[in-house]
């Protein structure tokens, strides 16, 4: 997992009234919580946008006055409207508590079902895992090379090394659909 260096400072004001003041310069308010003392603090909202805006997953170190923590992002609100963000809360993580997210993940080769005329369709984007944060990967990856046409590919056949995976292992990662052109294909080849 890769790690995200992020600097914020302590708030001392609470409440919608001093949180829209924050937003108005360019702040966001952000809680970490999990292993010791829960601290509210602000962090500025340009420094946040690579870690936010990104499909990877990462560990993040903050630096919040002088004190220093290892974290994860667990929860983020944005504006419904214009999609800016409002609040971020941490997690705090350690080398010994196992920690759970969601990692993305990323489909490579090129699979039988669409040489046959089939349409891969990705149906799952994050999987949900639990481990130790310096044992996460940042992404899975899955080779969909002997995915035939009209097969699925399910969370239980996935595996990510040092994590369980916490998904329903019956839903679907990937599938090759069957189309109009592979019908047809297959028909012309039965005669």
């Amino acid at each position: 997992m890769k790690i995200f260096e992020l600097a914020g400072t302590l708030r001392n004001e609470y409440g919608k009234k001093a949180s829209k003041c924050l937003r108005k310069q360019d702040f966001v308010p952000c809680n970490i919580y999990g292993l010791g003392d829960n601290i509210t603090f602000t962090v500025a909202k340009a420094d946040v946008r690579k870690l936010i805006y990104t499909p990877d997953t990462m560990a993040v170190a903050l630096t919040i006055g002088d004190v220093k923590k290892m974290a994860v992002v667990k929860e983020l609100q944005f504006h419904p409207v214009s999609d800016e963000c409002l609040h971020i809360d941490f997690l705090e993580v350690n080398d010994s508590k196992p920690v759970t997210v969601e990692i993305p993940i990323s489909l490579v080769g090129h699979a039988e079902g669409v040489k046959a005329g089939g349409k891969l369709s990705m149906e799952m984007r994050k999987l949900k895992v639990n481990g130790i944060y310096t044992d996460i990967p940042d992404r899975v990856v899955i080779d969909v090379t002997n995915l035939g046409l009209g097969k699925k590919l399910f969370v239980s056949d996935v595996a990510v090394d040092k994590c369980s995976i916490k998904s329903v292992k019956e839903a679907i990662v990937a599938q090759v659909k069957v189309t109009r052109n592979s019908n047809a294909a297959a028909e012309e080849a039965a005669e």
